[in-house]
């Protein structure tokens, strides 16, 4: 099997559906046979759609296997048969939907089509954007309709190739209108929900971007592997230096309007921490302060590690493939910059090539800087021109005062070529500094000290000056040499604090995972790549860090120097400290059950010896006064009697019965018996405790549901129950139903107070009652029993504010024509 070649997968990607995307599939399988491909159906579903069924003519097809559940008879892939035929091609429709327990060799089909990939098949399947996993929980806002199938947003980007197929907002209303989706019956509930113009305009947009994203990182995968390094410019990708400087907020605005005036404009922020001191000084708060700004106004902000700010920059904008870089204009005089030389901004604009740089002006261009000087190393300029100095300047001052021999004193000439020789120092160092020393001794002696003209070096005074200058320069240039190493380790110290303090922030924040944890050290210290391994690696080519027991910082591409070593095994730490974390919330998670079962014992006990006692004491009492031969009782109070024990039993008998089932909901052991379900079936029973229950509308009409019948019957009356005890005196409680996008909608509706401030998320909790002030209005388990059983049943049940007052409870359960996979198999607890 190894030595197969994988299969290449092509995933037709749709915003909604009814765009067309099995019609588009199975079209492509017709193209792909006709031209000698040997093509197989593995399995798609035409929702009885004439034309896309006439798409599968004349295409071979394997049998679906067919597997029993709870009472129900359902069809999934058969793997093994497509396999064992080993076509060069499958169609498989789909691609999000869960199998069937016992259906299939994995829970997912996207993990059976990977079987197929393995084995050298090409796959062609199609999935909606609402089925991406990242997506998920977006789409639920927009449309209000949760997704229970979903496939991880890799899998797809893993694609060969992805097509999505498109349709305008009205051109697929009036599809669905024309019958071309759905059954008739469910058009206009379609078209009233989940099909309104602005969730679908708004799927679309999601889809497409999602496209755009997808597209993106194939282009730069592209750039990488080819080492294209100029910028194409297929998007607006805006980068703005910040430097930490009061200026920031005003060019983050800037690049933020650079950006929005192209639809879909990336605006990066970039911040560099250098060694050589340009970083030292840097305003922290200033710093957190722009990266929330950059933030709030949708960009990403990144820091990176470079000795040259200017080819750190360049650097970063071409391999984000940016456009254009944004730049504050120098703070610095305009003696500095004659003095210091070109700027940042003058090198940034040489080095840009074919990325547009813009130099934004602001209130502290030209008045000063907050930073250090950049000129706080000895650099290779100051390294040649300090011995040039010690040459020329002792020459200079030699020419400047022989014009003016006789009116200056020797002790005057002295002390100019010091400051020479002092001046010199400071530039070049101790080298420069001897040279100075010497030449200007040389030139002092021949040309100032009598006899003029003649060296004197035998004289005594001659070589106590040659000492003194030689000394002085020494000391001078030692304590400028000092003073550079102590500024570059402080330098060096600042900027790797700035850099750990901008990784905590992300840290504390809560916004760096695993992954943005390891991209981040990546970008950071400017490697091809970052991974977390177990062991480290045998090649000599990465760059090995340890990051806690038995995990490993691995990188590749350039060689770190030693003090970057420092900054990456602090990195290397906080991606152990989140390796742990993990590890630890992972473990939390697995105790959590056992909590949940502990408190639901605790309350249980607690709420067990009052409401049980209350109903087997009153028919304790009433049967044990039947017994009584003291008392001669008439039969009106005997019946009375009867009665009373008979209410008491029952209600005693509803307790234990809501207690069992709760208890195996927690123990995600309840027998589920799923079956077509319909209303008229159930309602009946449900409500007849309940005499101010109303059905609206024809529940015979609706189509079958996907549910167990008695257990849906007791969560319609615990519902009901629910709403008539808080209903006002003589209202009515309405249950409506409605058909939705292969869903059943029921809505139980009350005219009653409604949930308290912040009573939402309590709402389904057990052994209470929103409002209660007291114990004796039973255990409270309704709503958490009912909400249990809903989601058991594939189903979700949810609050909502009823018009004008009171509480609304929506069912939502699966229709049975729909042969999605029950989650009832996999329920581990948790009714509430």
């Amino acid at each position: 099997m190894n030595d197969v070649p994988r299969g290449r997968l092509k995933v037709y990607l749709g915003a909604a559906p009814g765009v067309g995307k099995t019609y588009r599939m199975l079209d492509e399988a017709q193209r792909r046979a006709s031209r000698g491909a040997d093509v197989v159906v593995g399995y798609v579903e035409c929702h009885g759609r004439p034309r896309t069924e006439a798409m599968t003519a004349g295409l071979a097809s394997v049998a679906r296997l067919r597997c029993g559940y709870r009472g129900g008879e359902f069809e999934e892939m058969d793997v093994a048969a497509v396999l064992a035929r080993r076509p060069a091609v499958a169609v498989v429709d789909e691609f999000a939907h869960t199998n069937i327990p016992g259906g299939g060799r994995h829970p997912k089909r996207w993990q059976d089509v990977e079987d197929l990939l393995a084995a050298g098949v090409d796959v062609i399947t199609a999935v909606n954007i609402q089925h991406l996993e990242s997506l998920k929980d977006v789409v639920e806002k927009i449309t209000g309709v949760p997704q229970h199938e979903t496939v991880p947003d890799d899998v797809v980007r893993k694609a060969e190739q992805i097509e999505f197929v498109d349709i305008p907002p009205e051109g697929l209303r009036r599809r669905m209108a024309h019958g071309n989706i759905y059954a008739p019956e469910k058009v206009d509930a379609a078209l009233a929900n989940y099909f309104r113009p602005g969730n679908l305009t708004a799927l679309r947009q999601l889809a497409l971007l999602w496209v755009a994203d997808r597209v993106d990182e194939a282009l730069q995968s592209y750039r990488a592997e080819h080492a294209i390094g100029g910028v194409w410019e297929t998007r607006e990708r805006v980068v703005v230096a910040l430097t930490g400087g009061p200026e920031g907020d005003t060019l983050v605005r800037r690049a933020a309007r650079i950006a929005d005036r192209s639809a879909g404009g990336d605006l990066l922020a970039v911040h560099v921490a250098r060694s050589d001191g340009l970083a030292a000084g840097v305003s922290h708060a200033s710093l957190a302060r722009q990266r929330r700004l950059v933030e709030d106004l949708g960009g990403s902000y990144h820091s990176v590690v470079g000795d040259d700010v200017a080819t750190a920059l360049v650097d970063f904008a071409r391999a984000e493939n940016a456009t254009q870089l944004v730049l504050g204009t120098s703070r610095r005089g305009r003696l500095e910059r004659f003095l210091t030389g070109p700027g940042t901004g003058e090198t940034v604009t040489e080095l840009s090539g074919d990325i547009d740089v813009h130099r934004v002006t602001h209130e502290r261009a030209g008045r000063g800087t907050l930073l250090p000087s950049r000129r706080r190393t000895l650099s290779t300029r100051r390294l040649i021109a300090g011995p040039v100095a010690g040459l020329v300047l002792p020459v200079l001052l030699t020419v400047a005062l022989a014009q003016v021999r006789g009116t200056v004193s020797l002790t005057s000439e002295a002390l100019l070529f010091l400051l020479a020789v002092v001046g010199v120092a400071c530039i070049g160092g101790v080298t420069s500094a001897v040279i100075a020393s010497v030449t200007a001794s040389l030139l002092l002696n021949y040309w100032f000290i009598p006899p003029i003209g003649q060296f004197t070096l035998d004289d005594p005074n001659a070589l106590l000056a040659l000492g003194v200058f030689a000394v002085v320069a020494a000391t001078v240039a030692a304590v400028v040499d000092r003073s550079l190493r102590l500024s570059r380790r402080a330098a060096r110290a600042t900027a790797e604090a700035e850099t750990m303090s901008s990784l905590a922030g992300s840290i504390v924040r809560g916004g760096q995972t695993i992954p943005a944890l390891l991209e981040r050290t990546r970008e950071t210290f400017g490697m091809d790549s970052a991974e977390l391994v177990d062991e480290p690696p045998d090649g000599a080519d990465a760059t090995t860090v340890p990051a806690g027991p038995g995990n490993y910082l691995v990188l590749r591409g350039r060689t770190p120097s030693s003090s970057e070593r420092r900054v990456l095994a602090a990195f290397a730490a906080h991606v152990g400290s989140a390796v742990e974390r993990a590890r630890l919330a992972q473990a939390a998670a697995e105790v959590e059950p056992v909590r949940a079962a502990d408190r639901m014992r605790t309350a249980l006990l607690r709420a067990v010896g009052h409401d049980l006692r209350t109903p087997l004491a009153a028919g304790w009492a009433a049967v044990t006064s039947l017994r009584s031969r003291e008392v001669e009782f008439s039969p009106e109070d005997r019946d009375e009697l009867l009665a009373t024990a008979e209410e008491s039993m029952a209600r005693l008998s509803r307790l234990v019965d809501n207690l069992l089932d709760l208890s195996r909901l927690e123990a995600g052991v309840l027998t589920l018996n799923l079956r077509a379900t319909a209303l008229e079936e159930v309602l009946p029973a449900a409500l007849a405790d309940t005499p101010t229950a109303e059905v609206h509308g024809e529940p015979e009409d609706m189509p079958p549901l996907l549910a167990d019948p008695p257990l849906l019957e007791r969560v319609i009356a615990n519902l009901v129950g629910n709403a008539a005890r808080y209903s006002p005196p003589g209202a009515r409680v309405l249950v409506t139903a409605s058909a939705l996008a292969g869903r059943a909608e029921l809505r139980i509706i009350d005219r009653g107070p409604g949930l308290p401030a912040g009573g939402r998320d309590r709402l389904f909790e057990p052994f209470q009652r929103l409002g209660d002030t007291d114990n004796t209005t039973g255990l409270g388990l309704g709503l958490a029993l009912a909400r249990g059983l809903t989601e058991a049943m594939d189903g979700t049940l949810t609050p909502e504010d009823t018009p004008g007052g009171g509480l609304t409870m929506v069912v939502s359960l699966p229709l049975a024509d729909r042969t999605q996979p029950i989650r009832a198999a996999q329920h581990a607890g948790g009714a509430t």
